[in-house]
């Protein structure tokens, strides 16, 4: 990894943690912590897999996402983010839909494998989430933002607007895109 990637990929996480704050500042340190091991697994992820396919890939901020991303979550306090701080840009001479597509859902798919082992982890140690987030214990608020905030990324990953990674699975398998994202909608808006 170069530096700029690393410094890109640090101020993303900063923003990223900064936004799923809105309202709830307390948690920042437990915030900061879950998001930024479910944003930068989820880069990794992307890249990992387009080397996979002999592409080159990395991180890349994008300004404006982040721009747009703050600017939405103070106005919404914090309950709608646009959660694109950036990208992992990937060259390569050539990449078969399916190939950019597998590429596309593996960021998706490494958030959800986070957000099952932090509810393995509840389940572990008998930890329930609390109804008022004020009363919650550390570990907790570590579960719950740990698995919501990993729900979430995979969530706002795969709606299916260029850029997004959505769109890319999308144009290579749309059961799959749906029966994914129909997995995705029940969990964040109806469980969690």
């Amino acid at each position: 990894m170069q530096t700029t990637e690393i410094f890109d990929i640090a101020v993303s996480v900063i923003a990223l943690a900064v936004a799923f704050s809105i309202g709830r500042l307390g948690y920042f340190p437990i915030i900061l912590l879950t998001v930024g091991l479910g944003f930068v697994a989820h880069e990794l992820a992307h890249r990992f897999v387009a080397n996979h396919y002999g592409a080159k890939a990395f991180f890349k901020a994008w300004p404006e996402g982040l721009l747009l991303m703050l600017v939405m979550g103070f106005i919404s306090n914090g309950t709608f983010l646009f959660a694109a701080p950036g990208a992992v840009l990937i060259y390569s001479n050539y990449l078969s839909r399916r190939q950019n597509g597998i590429i596309s859902i593996a960021g998706a798919l490494t958030n959800c494998f986070l957000a099952m082992l932090f509810l393995f982890i509840a389940l572990g140690i008998g930890v329930g989430f609390g109804e008022n987030p004020k009363a919650m214990s550390l570990a907790e608020a570590f579960i719950a933002f740990g698995t919501y905030t990993n729900l979430y990324l995979a969530f706002f990953n795969m709606i299916p607007i260029p850029p997004l990674d959505g769109s890319k699975v999308i144009a290579w398998n749309f059961p799959i895109w749906a029966a994914f994202m129909l997995i995705l909608v029940i969990l964040v808006f109806f469980v969690f």
